[in-house]
């Protein structure tokens, strides 16, 4: 094993497999992945539901079957990979290079230099810690997630009676994955007036099983002090303040969390990479270059995706475009801001070359709230860039507008993305 690479990729998931496979069929031959677990495929490995792959291979996949695909690419290019390997720390140094400071049963504990770094992280959920929920600390209380791996890795029966707090996708997911395993969910509570789960998962996890999804609900109190025993669900306002006297108990003996998900930037804070607080990932340009040189963010450590499509097509460029940082240094040029104006909750890019654009540019963002009828308008100063009707928005689904390079040529001005509502 060697100490020195020309790309180092963090992460060896959806997103680390697909950066490095950019990378590589884009003439980087000098790669290596990381990846604490050991084997490759991150989530998706506990994710053996439908409905991965159909923007990518045109068909629906579970996630395992999804991994596997990119798993077999990564071996056919024969990339290397370095698996129960944890990275303590990510350093730029005086020279350009970046030191990554690695522990492994293989290696010990070693540091490992490389000109580009593709953090790929993945992401984490909120746990109850962070929700203030009065009551003990029963047995019976789990995030989303921890519970998924528990059934559908460690075949695992954690509850009969089941209440899930938020209606993010793990959680709308988990409700049919217990309902199938023979548990009775109760319901599903979510605290704002809308899911914070994409319209198919609704329909498909709850609507078709019968559980009721409570909107404007929250768990405002837990009983049981050795064992969960129940909980208490009330009705807030539109501060999402409990309204005394709507509280409702639910017996259970299973708790769900399913609050958001954090992207895991410990190592990008550590490396004094530019956190924009509302996405809790990198600030980064069109080419996924974080601020700082040669380190690149992609996946869900850059923002919470959807659909595990976008990550793959996300994380391809994140490769690409680092294997030509190597070859041709940075990009010099002239840049514009991307800001988030009415109705919009961020953007992904933050800035865009205008000097070096490539064939397609993508915007990602996400609206901050339900909108119906409205257009989606991207403008540079007077100019107006794009204008796109929909009737219905919701900041469960995050949005993809693609800008082609003769749009954007003549740009000089900031590019503001907003919503406006449709004149009658």
């Amino acid at each position: 094993m060697k100490n020195e690479y020309n790309i180092i990729i963090i992460g060896g998931g959806p997103a680390g497999m697909a950066a490095a496979i950019g990378a590589r069929q884009a003439g980087e031959e000098d790669i290596l992945i990381l990846e604490r677990d050991s084997v490759p495929g991150g989530i998706l490995n506990q994710c053996i539901h439908n409905g991965f792959g159909l923007h990518t291979f045109n068909e629906e996949l579970t996630g395992p079957e999804y991994a596997e695909r990119f798993a077999n690419k990564v071996r056919e290019l024969e990339i290397p990979f370095e698996f129960d390997t944890m990275v303590l720390d990510v350093t730029p140094l005086d020279n350009g290079k970046k030191a990554v400071t690695v522990i492994s049963a293989a290696r010990g504990a070693a540091t490992l230099t490389a000109k580009a770094v593709i953090l790929a992280m993945g992401c984490r959920e909120r746990p109850r810690g962070a929700l203030n929920i009065p009551g003990f600390r029963p047995q019976g209380v789990y995030t989303a997630g921890t519970a998924q791996k528990l059934v559908n890795l460690e075949g695992a029966k954690i509850g009969k009676e089941v209440v899930i707090l938020g209606s993010g996708d793990i959680g709308l997911i988990m409700a049919r994955r217990m309902t199938m395993e023979g548990a009775h969910v109760a319901a599903v509570a979510e605290l704002m007036p809308y899911s914070s789960g994409l319209k198919r998962n609704i329909v498909q996890c709850l609507d078709d099983y019968g559980i009721p999804l409570l909107l404007s609900h929250t768990v405002v109190d837990i009983k049981g002090k050795e064992r969960l025993e129940g909980v208490y669900i009330a009705k807030v306002d539109e501060k999402n303040t409990p309204i005394k006297g709507t509280e409702e108990f639910y017996p259970c003996d299973t708790l769900l969390l399913s609050c958001g998900l954090l992207p895991e930037n410990e190592l990008s804070l550590g490396a004094g990479v530019k956190i924009d607080p509302r996405t809790n990932g990198a600030f980064v340009s069109d080419d996924l270059e974080t601020s700082i040189e040669g380190v690149f963010s992609c996946g869900n450590v850059l923002h919470v995706h959807d659909l595990v499509d976008y990550v793959s097509e996300e994380s391809t460029r994140a490769g690409e475009n680092a294997a030509r940082y190597i070859r041709e240094g940075k990009r010099g040029g002239v840049s514009v801001n991307v800001n988030a104006g009415n109705g919009v909750r961020y953007t992904v890019p933050s800035k865009i070359n205008i000097s070096a654009l490539p064939e397609k540019t993508h915007i990602r963002f996400r609206v901050t709230g339900v909108y119906k009828n409205v257009s989606i308008v991207i403008r540079s100063g007077q100019t107006e860039l794009l204008r796109r009707k929909s009737r219905i928005l919701v900041p469960s689904e995050m949005l993809d507008i693609i800008l082609k390079r003769e749009k954007l040529s003549g740009v000089s001005e900031d590019i503001d993305v907003f919503i406006e509502e449709v004149q009658s």
